[in-house]
């Protein structure tokens, strides 16, 4: 109970972040984030509606007085865009926090890391906790966080590749030299990937894809939840090293 992610003064009881995007309705959406045990929910500014309560909102399906909601900029293709959808979600009341993207390239939807870094300079300066969306670069890492980031989001894979992680050794060095939590976004595909995630040492993971895109979404949720449940008990459990040769279970030491 005393294993708590806090990040600029706020405290999060899950280490599974969800998002809300490709279910089929916001009531499977509901049922999804209450499955996965998550208490922190990203929400697209520019394509779901969470500012005109006069129509269908999505936040007439997940409690903000329940869930801390994570605006994000997905869909942004410039550094301005994904400014001014940032401050539309904080003048909406919304969120101080911010999941910056600056997506670079329509095909592999990686991230624009120059358009990224400057943005999260200018919203880190304006006051808002930046979680920015990026490469598994670790030099890239440094630089965000000397940006000004809060945390910082390395993708495992390619968004909804589900993939798994694809470079745990530069994971493993992001991990090394980090000052402030690091949180796997994009390209987990199942449990098994999210577990491997918490094992490395990340504090948490944010996935969608993988939930929404499963045969049974819900059931999946819940696979999500205890991955990384299992995952981060191991990690702070500590693994026996790696060795070459075998080591008996039942040592003869001390036997006639």
């Amino acid at each position: 109970m005393e294993d708590k992610l806090i990040i600029r003064g706020i405290e999060f009881r899950s280490r599974l972040w969800v998002g809300t995007g490709k279910y089929k309705d916001f009531a499977e959406t509901k049922r999804a984030v209450e499955a996965s045990g998550a208490d922190v929910v990203t929400v697209a500014v520019r394509r779901t509606n969470i500012t005109d309560r006069k129509t269908d909102n999505l936040l007439d399906y997940i409690d903000p007085k329940h869930y801390k909601i994570l605006p994000n900029t997905a869909g942004c293709y410039t550094m301005e865009d994904a400014l001014r959808y940032s401050r539309l979600a904080r003048e909406a009341g919304i969120s101080d926090l911010i999941k910056l993207e600056v997506i670079g390239d329509e095909k592999t939807l990686f991230p624009d890391t120059i358009g990224l870094l400057q943005a999260t300079e200018i919203l880190a300066k304006e006051g808002f906790i930046v979680l920015p969306y990026t490469n598994d670069d670790p030099v890239m890492a440094k630089r965000l966080v000397n940006a000004g980031a809060s945390a910082v989001m390395p993708l495992a894979a390619p968004i909804g590749s589900g993939l798994g992680i694809r470079n745990p050794y530069n994971m493993k060095i992001i991990l090394e030299q980090a000052t402030v939590p690091i949180i796997v976004d994009a390209g987990v595909g199942t449990a098994s990937d999210v577990a491997i995630a918490m094992e490395l040492g990340c504090d948490a993971v944010l996935l969608n894809t993988a939930i929404a895109g499963a045969k049974d979404p819900i059931a999946m949720a819940e696979a999500m939840k205890y991955g990384v449940m299992a995952g981060r008990l191991a990690y702070t459990a500590g693994r026996i090293p790696k060795k070459l040769y075998a080591t008996a279970s039942s040592p003869f030491d001390g036997m006639l």
